[in-house]
C-alpha cells in the first residue's frame, strides 16, 4: 500500500544467505540485479511483472521484470524508474499531485513507454525471449484504467515496427489518467458507500473491507460524476493489473478473483458483483452499463487466459505458445513469492508496516481487510496496513540520539541498548507500571487517528489506563520510547490478526506456525527479536529475501505454475516441491516463548482500551488512508 501500498521493500539478493551481515545501523538494505547468462542458455523461462507507483523507502523501482528457470532460479531481471527513464511526464515518484483536491494520479501513456522500456533492458540483459513460455504479473492495487471504444481494436492489430505507446495513445483510452492508491479525494463517495449497505461494518462484511479513498468503486463513482461524458464514452474499466495483462494478450483481460476484492463492489463470499453498490456508482447509466464497462471477473486463477499477443511475437521473438496467466494485484501476489501455508505470516518491517496470513477464515473487520486468495480456492489473504513503521521508529532513534548528543547519522546502537534496557513493555522491576504507548508521525489507518504520540501505564489487575505527559521516575522520554514503539505496533498486529490463527497443536495457544519478515526493519536483530516474544511463531522467525521484488516474483512463480503443474497440483505443493527455501530465508529467532507470549497477552485489552480513549481525545478523526 499498498494501501499504503503493498509492495514489500526490496533487500539484497545473496546466493549463500549464511554470509549475509545483519547491520544494526540501518534498516534498508540496496537490491542488486542478478542476471545469469548460464541459466537462461536452455530450457524454459517465466516472465513475472510488476507495475508499482514506488517500492517502499530506500528502493524507487516503479517497473520490475524477473525471469526465473523451471527450478525457480532467478535468470534475468531489469528495471525502469518512472522518474529518471520517462523525464517527460514530469512525474514525482511516479505520479501526479494536486495538493487541494488531494487528487494522486499517473499518466497511462508513461506506463506503455515503460513497459517498452523494460523489454528492451531485458534483451539488453541477455534475457532468450524464444525460451519464454509464460508470462504474468501484478499491479497497484486499486488503480483504474478507461478504455475506449477503439481499445479492443487497437489491442488486436499492433504493428511490430512501432511501440506499445505509440500505436495505443491516446485513441485507446477514453481518459489519459489512473488515479493512483495514494488518492485521497473520495471522502464523499466513501460515505455513500458505507451508507448504501448500512455502515461501515456491514460493507466490510461484504466486501472484504469498509469503504476507501483508494478502492476502485469510490474513484469510479468520483470519476462518472466529474467526469460524465467520457465516462459514457468507456468501453470498459480495467485494474493496473489487468490493464497490463490486457496489453500481453492483445485483448482485454478479465479482473482477477483476488484484485476485485480491492474494489468495495466484489461479494466475496457470494462470488459475484454486489448489485445496490453497482447501482450507487452506475447513476442513471444503469447497472448492465457498469457490469460491461467491469467485464468478466476471472475465479479460476490456475489456467491461462490465453497466448501472447503476435505483436510480442514478431518484436521480441517470444514464442508463439507462450501462454498469459492471470495477473493479480501487488499485495496478492506477493503471498505467491514463497510456499506460503496457512498460518504462516509475512510482516513487512518497511517504511510502512505490513501483516499478510494466508487463511481458510472469513472474518471480516471495517480495520483490516480481506481478499481472495489469487491461485488457492477456499484460502483469503488477510492484510493489516499501517502507515506508520520504519518512519515512526527512525523518529525515535533520533530523539534518543540528540538527547545524547550522537553525531553519527542513523545509528541504531543506542536504540537498540534501550530496547534491551527493560524487561517487557519497558518495565525494569516487575513491580514497575506497564507501559503503553501509540507513535504517529504520520495520520493513521488504524486506529484511524491524526498524528501524534500518546504514553500510558497500564495496571492489568485493575485495568487502569493513566496517560503519561512527561519523563517520569517510570517512563524516561526518549529513551524507553524505544522498546515501547516496536512492542506497539507488534501488539497493535497480534490484537486485529488473534481471530484469524488457532492453535497449531493442542498444547498451544493460537499463533502463527512461522514469521517472515521482510523490509529494512528486519535486518535489525534487536527489532526482529521482539516478534516471536509479541507475536509466537511455533516453527520459528525468518528473515525472508526473495531478491528484487516480491511481487514480481511471486507473479513469475505463478506464469510457471499455471504452465508447468499437474492435474490438482496446488500453488503451494508445486512451488513447495522447487523453492530452495536455504537460499531464501534465514532463521533469526526461536518464535513462540510461553512466558513473554502470555504476558503480552494479557495486556491486549488494555491496549485496545488506550486505542478506544486515543480515538475519543483525537475529536478531529476522519478517514485517511
Amino acid at each position: 500500500m499498498s494501501m499504503a501500498v503493498v509492495v514489500f521493500e526490496n533487500v539484497q539478493y545473496k546466493r549463500n544467505f549464511n554470509t549475509r551481515k545483519s547491520s544494526a545501523k540501518a534498516e534498508t538494505s540496496p537490491s542488486r540485479g542478478f542476471n545469469d547468462p548460464g541459466a537462461m542458455s536452455s530450457g524454459p523461462l517465466y516472465l513475472g511483472f510488476d507495475l508499482s507507483t514506488q517500492q517502499l523507502k530506500g528502493s524507487y523501482v516503479p517497473v520490475y521484470a524477473v525471469a526465473i528457470t523451471s527450478k525457480l532460479a532467478v535468470a534475468c531481471e531489469a528495471r525502469v524508474e518512472f522518474d529518471v527513464d520517462c523525464p517527460k511526464y514530469g512525474v514525482e515518484k511516479g505520479v501526479h499531485v494536486s495538493g487541494e483536491k488531494r487528487e494522486v494520479y499517473a499518466p497511462v501513456a508513461m506506463w506503455l513507454e515503460a513497459l517498452d522500456l523494460i523489454l528492451e533492458r531485458l534483451r539488453e540483459n541477455g534475457l532468450q525471449f524464444g525460451n519464454v513460455k509464460g508470462v504474468s504479473g501484478a499491479g497497484q492495487q486499486h488503480g483504474s484504467v478507461y478504455w475506449s471504444q477503439e481499445a479492443e481494436n487497437r489491442l488486436g492489430t499492433l504493428d511490430p515496427s512501432k511501440t506499445l505507446r505509440e500505436q495505443l495513445v491516446p485513441d485507446a483510452f477514453s481518459h489519459p489518467w489512473s488515479p493512483n492508491w495514494q488518492d485521497a479525494s473520495t471522502q464523499g463517495e466513501c460515505d455513500r458507500f458505507d451508507e448504501c449497505l448500512g455502515g461501515e461494518e456491514e460493507l466490510a462484511k461484504i466486501t472484504g473491507s469498509k469503504a476507501h479513498h483508494r478502492f476502485t468503486g469510490p474513484q469510479i463513482l468520483r470519476f462518472r460524476e466529474k467526469h460524465p461524458e467520457v465516462y459514457k464514452s468507456t468501453s470498459r474499466i480495467s485494474l493496473v493489473s489487468s490493464f497490463l495483462a490486457s496489453v500481453f494478450l492483445g485483448s482485454i483481460a478479465p479482473i482477477d478473483i483476488s484484485d476485485v476484492c480491492g474494489m468495495n463492489l466484489w461479494d466475496i463470499e457470494g462470488g459475484h458483483w454486489n448489485e445496490p453498490l453497482l447501482a450507487l456508482v452506475a447513476g442513471r447509466e444503469g447497472i448492465g452499463d457498469l457490469r460491461r464497462k467491469l467485464g468478466d471477473v476471472r475465479k479460476d486463477g490456475e489456467s491461462a487466459m490465453g497466448s501472447i499477443s503476435t505483436w510480442f511475437v514478431s518484436r521480441y521473438s517470444f514464442p508463439g505458445d507462450c501462454q498469459i496467466a492471470p495477473f493479480t494485484g501487488d499485495n496478492p501476489s506477493t503471498i505467491l513469492s514463497l510456499p506460503l501455508r496457512p498460518l504462516d505470516a509475512i510482516i513487512s518491517l518497511g517504511t510502512s508496516t505490513t501483516f499478510l496470513i494466508s487463511t481458510p477464515k472469513y472474518i471480516p473487520h471495517s480495520s483490516y481487510h480481506f481478499f481472495n486468495h489469487p491461485t488457492t480456492p477456499g484460502l483469503h489473504m488477510f492484510m493489516l496496513c499501517y502507515k506508520n513503521g520504519g518512519l515512526a521508529r527512525e523518529r525515535v532513534r533520533d530523539s534518543i540520539n540528540k538527547s545524547l548528543n550522537i553525531k553519527e547519522e542513523g545509528s541504531w546502537d543506542e536504540f537498540d541498548r534501550a530496547v534491551r534496557s527493560s524487561l517487557y513493555l519497558g518495565m525494569r522491576r516487575s513491580s514497575d507500571p506497564i507501559h503503553l504507548g501509540l507513535y504517529f508521525p504520520l495520520p493513521e489507518i488504524v486506529p484511524n487517528v491524526r498524528p501524534g504520540t500518546w504514553r500510558f501505564y497500564y495496571n492489568p489487575s485493575t485495568g487502569s489506563l493513566n496517560e503519561v505527559k512527561e519523563s517520569s521516575g517510570y517512563w524516561q522520554i526518549p529513551r524507553d520510547d524505544a522498546r515501547i514503539i516496536v512492542e506497539s505496533q507488534l501488539l497493535s498486529l497480534r490484537l486485529r490478526s488473534q481471530n484469524l490463527v488457532h492453535a497449531p497443536n493442542p498444547d498451544l495457544p493460537p499463533q502463527p506456525r512461522r514469521i517472515y519478515l521482510v523490509g529494512g526493519g528486519s535486518l535489525n536483530l534487536t527489532i526482529a527479536s521482539l516478534v516471536g516474544d509479541v507475536l509466537g511463531g511455533v516453527e520459528g522467525v525468518y528473515r525472508l529475501d526473495v531478491g528484487g521484488n516480491a511481487c514480481a516474483l511471486g507473479a513469475a512463480y505463478r506464469a510457471a505454475w499455471s504452465r508447468e503443474r499437474t492435474t490438482g497440483e496446488r500453488f503451494e505443493e508445486f512451488i513447495g516441491t522447487r523453492w530452495q527455501e536455504r537460499e531464501a530465508v534465514e532463521k533469526i529467532g526461536d518464535g513462540y516463548n510461553t512466558s513473554t507470549f502470555g504476558e503480552y497477552g494479557n495486556v491486549l485489552k488494555g491496549f485496545e482500551e488506550m486505542e478506544r480513549k486515543v480515538l475519543e481525545i483525537d475529536d478531529t478523526t476522519s478517514i485517511i488512508d
